[in-house]
């Protein structure tokens, strides 16, 4: 096996996704714990002093403990290194969670014990089943009063229509909860209460028959034992072929808060989740252990530090062996870049990257070049496909407290705009910039940026358009004669590209019946 397959065969890129406050952020930090990332809940390890590092490292995020953006996390464990992608949970951020989940190759599914499937559980699952991401599930906060396992188990298959097989099984719950049955491993593994924050290991007794079971249970140990029996008579055997594709999640019950179930949890990402995929290109499917590099642009972040006014496009590298210094071209543009200050991640916290492989995620400062679904390569011309711009659900308009800062607003507009922090089209007639997102929390945090990373107060009002959605024709002049005569109702995006404001779906509706030769695209591909 060559070096740069070794290296792709270690490495594990997912996600972690979930409902809001199902414990995704705890459970995030505890995998770091664990993974010697951090020393302390809440610590990161760095050139030997202690700082204070969250995946949540947004200001707005510290102070609603909601996540809105999604970091990025690089750390070894055992043989392996993780790159972990934590997505929004809240569903106003949707189009950065799908952006996110075009760049991992699996997804731990975070459920909170009490409640099942909830709604954005079951919205970010359809994204995952879009491109057959396979799905490893943790039922959290089992430390609490919880619902019955098998009824968790059911609600995961009827409601996702996957079928289920319990990777362990819980002993008690609540205050009763003493541990799982780890079934892959034939091993029981009992919690030890303690410091929250620091990593530890339970006492593990081997066997499910072993009369060790019976000493560390007594009477809980026959029914421990009837319904591991019984939860195997039910589902099916683990079957990782169906796992890959997207059809079976193992379930893994545990308490993140606790410590609980974090250690299997991350065995069973190294054992069971796939390495690097093959990635799909235009013209072909790009292998992993391909000697070429290339990758795409998933997400482009400004601010992450505030005192240097960065901008970091983050890639995710598909094939080949990167090295710092390294030429790659940027197939939008056909124009070379010299790679020589990539980074990797740690939430905010960032180190050179001295070299990287496919399925790790680099950040390259960007001064406006790189846009979200651009691909870089060393010398084919590739197009990495499937990463779209959604059409806005919500339309506002923003302007500046002070009229003179005016300027200064539409250059932080577009910054945003570039990192797909929302939708910016700005109207022909009269030039007022307009904001479109996915939900309406976005415009909150949205002004709160603006205001702390660009120093601009804004008011968002009220518009009088339904949508915003681009325009596109095979016939240039039916294009322009279309937009000559709907000037008042039509805007360009952040990449000049017009875009229709309709007054109601009954005009839209109009629209495409009196000009058969416009398509109106709710989706757009990145530039070629």
């Amino acid at each position: 096996m060559s070096q740069l397959a070794k290296q792709v065969a270690r490495r594990r890129t997912f996600a972690i996704i979930s409902h809001p406050d199902a414990g995704k952020t705890t459970l995030t930090e505890k995998l770091l714990l664990y993974g010697g990332a951090i020393q302390l809940a809440g610590e990161v390890k760095a050139r030997g002093e202690r700082r204070r590092t969250r995946s949540d490292w947004m200001k707005v995020e510290r102070e609603r403990g909601i996540s809105v953006s999604s970091s990025v996390m690089t750390y070894d464990y055992g043989d392996y290194t993780y790159n972990l992608l934590d997505t929004p949970g809240h569903e106003d951020f949707s189009e950065d969670t799908y952006r996110t989940l075009t760049a991992v190759d699996s997804a731990v599914m975070v459920l909170d014990a009490a409640k099942g499937i909830e709604g954005q559980t079951r919205k970010l699952f359809e994204v995952c089943r879009l491109r057959d991401v396979p799905i490893i599930t943790f039922i959290n906060k089992m430390d609490r009063e919880a619902l019955d396992p098998f009824t968790l188990l059911d609600d995961i298959e009827q409601t996702l229509q996957l079928e289920v097989t319990p990777g362990s099984w819980p002993v008690g719950m609540g205050a009763d909860f003493r541990g799982c049955y780890e079934v892959l491993h034939d091993r029981l593994v009992l919690m030890q209460r303690g410091q929250r924050n620091r990593a530890k290991g339970g006492e593990i007794v081997t066997g499910i028959d072993s009369q060790g079971i019976d000493d560390a249970l007594g009477d809980r140990a026959v029914k421990l034992r009837d319904e591991v029996e019984m939860a195997r008579g039910l589902c099916p055997e683990f079957d990782r072929a169906s796992y890959l594709e997207g059809n079976m999640t193992p379930v893994f019950f545990g308490s993140a808060l606790n410590n609980f179930g974090v250690q299997a949890l991350l065995e069973a990402i190294a054992d069971l989740a796939p390495s690097p995929r093959p990635q799909a290109a235009e013209s072909r499917m790009v292998e992993p252990t391909e000697e070429q590099v290339s990758g795409f642009v998933f997400k482009i972040q400004a601010n992450m530090d505030p005192k240097h006014r960065d901008r970091l496009a983050f890639i995710r590298l598909c094939s080949g062996r990167f090295e710092r210094g390294m030429k790659l071209r940027h197939q939008r543009t056909e124009k070379q870049i010299n790679v020589h200050n990539a980074v990797l991640f740690l939430a905010q916290d960032r180190e050179r990257a001295e070299e990287a492989f496919p399925g790790d995620i680099i950040g390259i400062p960007n001064h406006g070049n790189l846009h979200i679904g651009d691909t870089l390569s060393e010398k084919e011309e590739l197009r990495f496909l499937g990463i779209p711009s959604f059409a806005p659900e919500l339309l506002q308009r923003v302007r500046p407290e002070d009229p003179l800062r005016a300027k200064h607003l539409g250059r932080a507009l577009l910054q945003l705009a570039e990192e797909g922090a929302a939708q910016i089209i700005k109207t022909r007639l009269g030039g007022n910039w307009i904001v479109g997102v996915a939900g309406a929390l976005q415009f909150e945090v949205l002004a709160d940026r603006i205001r702390t990373e660009y120093n601009i107060p804004v008011i968002f009002e009220g518009t009088s358009h339904h949508t915003a959605l681009w325009l596109e024709s095979d016939d240039a002049a039916a294009l322009k004669k279309f937009v000559d005569s709907n000037e008042a109702l039509v805007a360009d995006d952040h990449q000049n590209d017009p875009v229709f404001l309709p007054r109601s779906a009954w005009h839209l509706q109009c629209m495409k019946d009196d000009y058969p030769d416009i398509r109106f695209l709710k989706t757009k591909e990145p530039s070629r």
